[in-house]
């Protein structure tokens, strides 16, 4: 299948406000594109772009005075595929974790696995390991959190999360990892484009979204509490410890979020088939 997706983003600074965005493509699907990448500004400005120490495609630049429009259109191909599912996997030991896994057990700013270690224990410590622990997390995240988009608060951990009850997808996504890395199972923090792709209507209003990983015998599986079942057309921006590491926009100064949209579509039938030049624009 074939994936349009991209962003209108629009950002109203009152002075000069450097910015670093995580707005590109996981390099793990540059070779899904159908053209390289790029961000337009409106006005045009300067920027660079770096990986960070999670392997993410960061775009750093200054914002100028007023409005900024931020916007990309891509052309992604995708296998159509739901989430793998490997109910099999086992639990690795601590001792024999990858080193680098290592540092997706710790707590972070909205993953205070220091709260919830003691809940985490309560809840799964006489249960399965494994592949069917963390089914279970998600089971729980899902049911515990009522989605609501009126609820979204930018401040809120894992914790307060599973005491208030509500929240969107970035806090289903914080709760579920907690509760892996408290139950000793590496846990990190996704977001990208995810369509309604192979779901029934009605449909919301698009954003990004949020999803995990965890490291189990033979590698990182994903999972997701939010839908809590295997979905179509995911496209990975970015992944870390949590939503701190992976924001849209780090902005360093005030500014006002001016427009936001986000835009995940399936391309037609006949127009995926069709003979498409080399190139799209991006």
């Amino acid at each position: 299948m074939q994936i349009t997706a991209g962003y209108d983003i629009v950002y109203d600074c009152p002075r000069p406000t450097p910015m670093i965005l995580l707005l590109s493509p996981h390099p793990s699907r540059d070779a899904d594109l159908a053209a390289p990448h790029a961000i337009a500004f409106d006005p045009p400005i300067p920027s660079e772009r770096y990986l960070d120490s999670f392997g993410n495609v960061c775009t750093r630049l200054l914002a100028p005075p007023g409005l900024l429009s931020i916007s990309c259109r891509m052309e992604v191909r995708d296998s159509g595929e739901p989430d793998r599912l490997m109910p099999e996997a086992k639990q690795l030991p601590v001792e024999a974790l990858p080193a680098d896994t290592l540092v997706h057990l710790l707590g972070s700013r909205y993953c205070d696995t220091d709260r919830m270690s003691d809940r985490a224990w309560a809840l799964f410590g006489d249960g399965p390991r494994g592949w069917a622990l963390v089914q279970a997390i998600c089971d729980y995240a899902h049911a515990r959190i009522a989605f609501n988009y009126q609820d979204a608060d930018a401040t809120r951990t894992a914790s307060e999360g599973e005491r208030d009850r509500r929240g969107v997808c970035r806090d289903y996504a914080h709760l579920a990892v907690t509760l892996c890395r408290c139950m000793n199972i590496p846990a990190r923090y996704c977001t990208g484009f995810l369509g309604d792709m192979g779901t029934p209507p009605p449909y919301g209003v698009m954003d990004f979204a949020a999803w995990f990983e965890v490291y189990l015998e033979d590698g990182w599986h994903t999972f997701d509490a939010r839908n809590n079942t295997p979905r179509i057309g995911r496209i990975l921006i970015a992944r870390g410890r949590d939503a701190t590491d992976v924001a849209i926009a780090t902005t360093f100064g005030p500014c006002r979020l001016a427009g936001f949209t986000v835009i995940t579509d399936e391309v037609a039938t006949e127009v995926a088939k069709a003979d498409l030049p080399a190139a799209l624009p991006g």
